[in-house]
């Protein structure tokens, strides 16, 4: 081959290398950049719908927000869905006394009160109550009998109804009212020398014995109000007055030997009591 053949031939060869090197970039370029704006557009589909997603989630209401705008309309120291919100219980003592036709055979004291029952709902609630009540004698029918000293216990199993007139308010107002079993038990003492001993030593000391008694068992009844005032949402204080009237028979007797005593029939009382419920 001559040299001018042979520079003929590196010139052609020279002009397809360098076609080479140009074309094969271009050619692979457009499906890089289809790719590359593939890629791009599913980014921007993935972005719209994670929006999207978050907008339809930010829609979604609060159960509690849908309930009551974000405030529980619960009345006040009252939840209906647990069963110790409809437990009512009551715990109480104070004083009583005679009713002026009651004053000639009972004096003043007084009574403790314990209750238990069910709340059916923020007005009407049904307790069962233990009530007693620890009053002294007037001196007229303590002498009658000729003892130094006298008392009258009754005790008592009622039922109650309360009904409050404004549940929801911290101070509220009610009525309550029932009626049960009473038992009464008048007792007369007289002072007497009794031997004690202790850990160290014996003595004698000056106690009042019992040395005649009667006992009766009866119906009663009861009505009043009171007031109460809620300390939290589980306790509240109350302050009542009741009208109590004993079915008590009368007695005319010589008690264990004493004389001769009269005790009329019906016990009437003004009981007025403080105390705690929850």
């Amino acid at each position: 081959m001559s040299p001018q053949h042979a520079k003929s031939h590196l010139s052609r060869l020279s002009c397809l290398v360098l076609f080479a090197i140009v074309a094969i970039p271009v050619s692979l370029a457009p499906p890089a950049l289809a790719q590359s704006s593939d890629d791009y557009s599913s980014s921007t589909q993935l972005a719209v719908a994670s929006d999207e997603y978050s907008s339809s989630s930010s829609a979604v209401p609060d159960p509690t927000t849908a309930a009551g705008g974000g405030q529980s309309d619960t009345p006040y120291g009252y939840h209906t869905s647990t069963f110790r919100s409809h437990l009512a219980l009551e715990a109480g003592a104070g004083a009583n006394g005679p009713t002026g036709d009651s004053s000639s055979y009972i004096t003043w004291g007084a009574n403790a009160t314990l209750g238990a029952g069910w709340r059916f709902n923020p007005h009407l609630s049904l307790l069962i109550e233990y009530q007693f009540i620890d009053d002294k004698l007037p001196g007229r029918v303590i002498s009658e009998t000729g003892a130094d000293g006298g008392d009258a216990h009754i005790w008592s199993f009622t039922m109650a109804p309360v009904i409050d007139m404004f549940p929801h308010r911290r101070t509220d107002l009610y009525v309550t009212g029932g009626g049960g079993f009473y038992r009464k038990l008048t007792s007369f003492t007289d002072p007497s020398a009794v031997e004690y001993c202790n850990y160290y030593y014996c003595g004698i000391a000056i106690v009042d014995q019992v040395v005649g008694h009667f006992s009766s068992n009866q119906g009663g009844w009861n009505a009043g109000m009171g007031i109460t005032h809620k300390i939290s949402d589980d306790f509240k204080l109350y302050a009542e007055v009741r009208y109590l009237d004993v079915d008590t028979p009368a007695v005319t007797s010589e008690p264990n030997g004493l004389g001769k005593t009269t005790i009329e029939a019906h016990t009437r009382l003004i009981p007025v009591t403080l105390g705690v419920r929850w």
